[in-house]
This record gives C-alpha cells, structure tokens and sequence, in this order.
C-alpha cells in the first residue's frame, strides 16, 4: 500500500509540475505521445513522454537485473528506488530545476524510480486498470475473497497519494517531490526489519 501511495504520489507530481506526463503510469504516456503525434496537446510533451518511456524501461530493466540476475535483497532494490526519488525531491526543493532540460533529467529520476518499482513487486504498484478490472470483476461475480481487502486499499492507497501531492503543490511548492519519498521510505523500512518468525 505504502508504495501505492508512492506511485501515485509520483505520477501527480509529475503531472502537475513536469509537464503532463506520468512517470509510472506509462499507458497514459502512450495515449499522449499518440495524441500528440496528431498535433494535440501541450508543446514539447511528446520528448518528455518519450523520456519518461526510456526512463522507465531503463528502471525496469535495472530492476530485472537486480531480481533476477544479481538476487539482490527487496531491502536493496527499494533503496535504489528510494535514492532516485530523493534525488529529485532534493533537486526540487532547492530550486535547481531551472530549464527544460534539467526538468527532463528530473522526470528521468522519477520514471527510473517507478521502473524499478513497477518490475520488482510480483503484483506491480504503478499498475492499477488491471488492479481496478480484477476487483471489480471479482465484486461483479460475488467472488470477493479476504486478499481483496488489500487490493481496495492499494487503490484508496494511489488516489491519496496524488491527493497529498497535489495538495503540497498547492500549499508548500518546493516539498511536493518528497511526498512520493516518504512512503517509498516507509516500505523501505518494513522490508528492511527482520520479521520475528511465527509460533505454532
């Protein structure tokens, strides 16, 4: 769930404060490099979806590489990603983005970050259409089973972490990226604490 909220809180500030792209979500990123092939949308969006598309194919082929091939710890491969959000949120809040170019190697941070994300996570955190489908079929078919307590939560989880960004855009400008930071931190915590082994 805390890396839901990360997700979300990721895709809303950049959005609102990259340029209209995602940095997770890299479906909507296709529609809009499709719209704006056809001369609709923003100026410049297409180079920052495509940006954010490399970005986070590079993320995720890091992360196949760190699950798959070098067997790195969950612990580690979060601490990747947390170190790039907070990469960003630094360059953020102290006001070092000051061109386009700097805020296309800002969204590179967070795309890769969400990459990583997206490709380490056996049910991945940045991908919720197939996440909504699932549940809502289940509900539709009356199959809803205990697990699906924790897929409503991660959507409830996605919606309150843009919401949170999107309110520190508004009220305190220069913390909006270290919101997608704290909960990626907190995951980051509670994979890195050895769990007591259970009786009986």
């Amino acid at each position: 769930m805390l890396l839901s909220a990360a997700s979300g809180a990721a895709d809303a500030f950049a959005f609102i404060c990259v340029g209209q792209v995602f940095a997770g979500v890299m479906t909507g990123n296709l529609v809009l490099l499709g719209a704006s092939a056809a001369g609709v949308g923003e100026h410049g969006v297409a180079l920052r979806v495509i940006t954010a598309l490399v970005a986070y194919s590079i993320g995720v082929v890091c992360g196949a590489w760190m699950s798959e091939r070098w067997r790195w710890p969950l612990p580690w491969m979060l601490l990747v990603e947390v170190a790039l959000l907070a990469a960003g949120a630094v360059l953020w809040s102290l006001d070092l983005i000051t061109s386009t170019g700097d805020l296309l190697r800002l969204l590179v941070l967070l795309a890769a970050a969400m990459g990583i994300q997206g490709r380490i996570r056996a049910t991945p955190t940045n991908y919720f259409t197939g996440t909504l489908t699932s549940f809502v079929g289940r509900l539709a078919l009356r199959s809803w089973d205990r697990g699906d307590r924790w897929v409503a939560g991660r959507l409830i989880a996605v919606v309150a972490g843009a919401a949170v960004t999107a309110l520190t855009v508004r009220l305190w400008p220069g913390a909006a990226a270290a919101v997608a930071v704290l909960p990626a931190a907190g995951a980051l915590l509670i994979e890195a604490v050895p769990r007591k082994p259970r009786r009986g």
